[in-house]
């Protein structure tokens, strides 16, 4: 990316950033503010690069669990309250609780799909605890993401993808805020997200890899 700010714009785009937040890039530029500009820049675009993958991953990871849901629970599986009721309780009942997450859209709107839409990314990631395992993942993981590594057992591979949408979920929400990634490992956070849609269907994780802009902004972060 060209240094091609001007003194004015940087004072400007650093009002607008907010000092604390331009300070993280100023730091990593050792106190250059040309350098920390074309940083925050990079950022931005690798971010954005990144949302197209992880739409792709998000998708992946609910309509797999929704299909392998509907095979126990049937079509109405958001309605059913013995379903809710296999939904863990999390940190003692405070903080963001799946059941509730639930039963709120189940509610107040009309359809599984309205209801699929609006439940977090944390509640798909809580369908791949352990408790589920005989429930749902023993008969039905295969079948939803027939993609998975097969040198791994049916167990390992939930654990894995909870372990995944636990990282992956946390990239998302930084750039949901804006929040800096650069000092993350992005190469494995790119793998991580490719894995789940290679997961859900191969072919759609290399059909990712024709567009994903991900590849090329790590090779294109300003020194």
């Amino acid at each position: 990316m060209p240094n091609n700010f001007t003194a004015q714009q940087i004072l400007d785009l650093e009002a607008v950033l907010s000092p604390p937040r331009f300070g993280t890039y100023l730091r990593e530029a050792g106190g250059d503010r040309h350098k920390a500009m074309e940083l925050y820049c990079w950022n931005t675009d690798i971010s954005a690069a990144f949302y197209v993958m992880l739409q792709f991953c998000e998708l992946s990871i609910r309509n797999g669990a929704v299909e392998a849901v509907e095979a126990v629970f049937g079509p109405n599986w958001h309605l059913n309250r013995g379903f809710a009721y296999t939904l863990p309780v999390l940190r003692s009942g405070r903080g963001y609780q799946p059941r509730n997450d639930l039963q709120s859209c189940a509610a107040r709107l009309p359809t599984a799909g309205k209801v699929v839409a609006e439940l977090k990314f944390a509640f798909w990631q809580n369908l791949f605890v352990k408790g589920q395992q005989a429930r749902i993942w023993d008969t039905h993981l295969a079948p939803a993401f027939p993609g998975y590594d097969k040198t791994r057992t049916l167990a390992q591979t939930r654990v894995q993808m909870h372990d995944h949408i636990e990282k992956i979920r946390k990239l998302r929400n930084r750039i949901a805020h804006h929040e800096p990634i650069f000092a993350r490992n992005l190469a494995e956070d790119r793998d991580r997200i490719r894995q789940v849609i290679e997961w859900r269907r191969p072919g759609s994780a290399q059909w990712v890899d024709t567009i994903e802009q991900v590849t090329t902004l790590l090779g294109a972060r300003p020194a």
